[in-house]
């Protein structure tokens, strides 16, 4: 196992010392992905507005959303907990590309900025849950029925916007071929990246929800042998 060297200041001011780049980054991009998955099979339990009993009827959606809260908070805390760690996960991937690709490479911010846009879906996504769990919970007169149910669409499209990973998929790919990672890694990131990124750009864009977050998984099992050789 070889340790990565960088430059670094000392509080006198001259000198270096060897700093490990570690795994912990990795291993919060394989949480995140895994909190993806959670979070996204928590918010298609909520599923009142699809209900065909309650279809069209907008008071009979906010009472089943009312038996539905604690899916609800299982989505929002899982939701969460995966952006924060995207994020952590986005700043180590693009601090190691940074260092394995060519300077004036676009592929480290191509890939960071495909994570942000993962992770502002994801905060943005599940930034109503507050407005209405507890008011569901608290007392039913305090939402508007017509309101209930464009929470229930929202939730689960908004944080299903994974399309953004499909960029750092497909800037992994390219670092692969320039002889950064693994080829398998590579293949991998193109075809889960690919998906994702179609699906980005279609009608279907919370598709993604599904080949993103297993990008993510993959990715990072893979990465963490590139954490150790680092």
């Amino acid at each position: 196992m070889s340790t990565t060297v960088h430059p670094s200041t000392t509080s006198a001011g001259t000198g270096a010392r060897a700093v490990p780049l570690g795994r912990g980054w990795v291993l919060a991009g394989l949480g995140a992905g895994v909190l993806g998955i959670v979070g996204g099979v928590a918010s298609g339990m909520v599923n009142a507005v699809y209900d065909p009993a309650a279809s069209g009827d907008a008071v009979a959606i906010t009472e089943k959303l009312a038996t539905q809260v604690p899916q609800i908070i299982a989505f929002h805390t899982a939701t969460m907990l995966s952006c924060v760690l995207l994020v952590l996960f986005a700043v180590g991937l693009h601090r190691q590309l940074r260092a394995r690709t060519a300077p004036d490479s676009l592929v480290p911010g191509t890939a960071v900025a495909g994570l942000g846009l993962v992770a502002v879906a994801q905060l943005i996504g599940a930034g109503l849950t507050t407005e209405f769990a507890f008011a569901l919970t608290e007392d039913a007169g305090l939402v508007v029925p017509e309101s209930a149910v464009f929470f229930n669409h929202w939730i689960g499209t908004i944080p299903w916007l994974w399309g953004g990973a499909g960029l750092t998929g497909l800037a992994l790919f390219r670092a692969a071929r320039q002889g950064a990672y693994a080829s398998w890694l590579g293949w991998t990131s193109l075809v889960l990246g690919g998906l994702s990124a179609l699906f980005l750009i279609s009608p279907l864009q919370y598709m993604a929800g599904m080949t993103g977050p297993l990008w993510l998984v993959v990715a990072s099992l893979g990465l963490l042998r590139t954490a150790r050789e680092d």
